[in-house]
């Protein structure tokens, strides 16, 4: 955790027993801090510089825009909150072998991209702006953070026949409640917490829910989904994901790894070859209908 963070929950902790309200508004400034900035690790950097780059505006900045392959079916890849598009290379290479155009972008305040601070609506924004550009898409797949915004863009602006959300969550409210006990809030801090969240989108409760809750409000019909989430997860506990697939009964594939954690999912074996068959073929491109679950080596 960078220094400036340190002091903010420190501050949190200390505003905590007299003004909740203080409490909960240092809170969400803490939520919503994006440094520090990921770098691209080595492994994955030949993937990172053999991109076609563009920039995109969002809310009077600029981000950075990726392009891989040349294939007719596009899809576009949405990565987690502090993480950046040269997370999804081991995918990337997988899906342009298998003949799919795939689309990126780092977030304003994330990887290559300007900007000092961000929310979920910059991601939709993103993927609207790409659509307009590289769609339509035939597949949206987000991580952590950027699982929720794909299914917040399918079900609403950008619509995919198949989306599929890797160690991630349905509702902001599934994210809101592990920060909170991450950070060991007391329950009057949390509730000012969640309530300036709202507040900075504009809505209530009911209002975030109507708009951001895959649960609440499925994924449009056609749409295939799916779900893969590590049983052993610290940073986002699988419960939300178990609650995301049954919601989706019939069309929904849930694949359940073990010992691949939050972030290294996104290079296990057993993920690729799922989301590329997914991508391919959706659900009836993988080998059984039946969950799964894919232990680390």
């Amino acid at each position: 955790m960078p220094t400036s963070a340190r002091l903010i929950l420190g501050g949190i902790r200390a505003a905590g027993a007299v003004s909740p309200r203080l409490a909960g508004r240092l809170a969400l400034r803490l939520f919503f801090t994006t440094a520090p900035r990921m770098a691209v690790r080595g492994s994955d950097l030949a993937t990172h510089r053999d991109a076609q780059r563009g920039r995109i505006p969002i809310r009077g900045t600029e981000i950075a825009a990726y392009r891989w392959g040349r294939g007719e079916r596009a899809v576009l890849l949405m990565h987690g909150w502090q993480g950046r598009a040269s997370q999804f290379a081991p995918l990337v290479r997988e899906l342009v072998t298998e003949g799919f155009r795939v689309v990126s972008f780092d977030a304003p305040a994330h990887g290559d991209s300007a900007g000092r601070s961000t929310d979920l609506r910059d991601w939709v924004t993103a993927a609207e702006q790409l659509q307009r550009s590289d769609g339509p898409f035939h597949a949206i797949v987000g991580h952590s953070f950027g699982g929720l915004a794909a299914l917040t863009a399918a079900r609403t602006t950008v619509p995919a026949s198949r989306v599929a959300v890797i160690a991630g969550a349905s509702a902001p409210t599934a994210f809101l409640a592990e920060f909170s006990r991450t950070l060991r809030l007391e329950p009057a801090v949390a509730a000012r917490f969640e309530q300036r969240f709202g507040a900075r989108f504009g809505l209530d409760p009911e209002g975030i829910a109507a708009a951001y809750d895959a649960v609440q409000n499925p994924l449009p019909s056609g749409t295939e989904l799916l779900v893969v989430h590590d049983r052993v997860d610290r940073r986002m506990p699988d419960a939300d994901a178990l609650r995301l697939h049954a919601a989706h009964a019939g069309r929904s594939h849930l694949l359940r790894t073990e010992g691949f954690g939050h972030n290294r999912v996104l290079q296990a074996d057993p993920v690729l070859d799922a989301v590329v068959a997914f991508t391919g073929a959706g659900i009836a491109g993988i080998t059984t209908s039946e969950p799964q679950v894919a232990t680390a080596p």
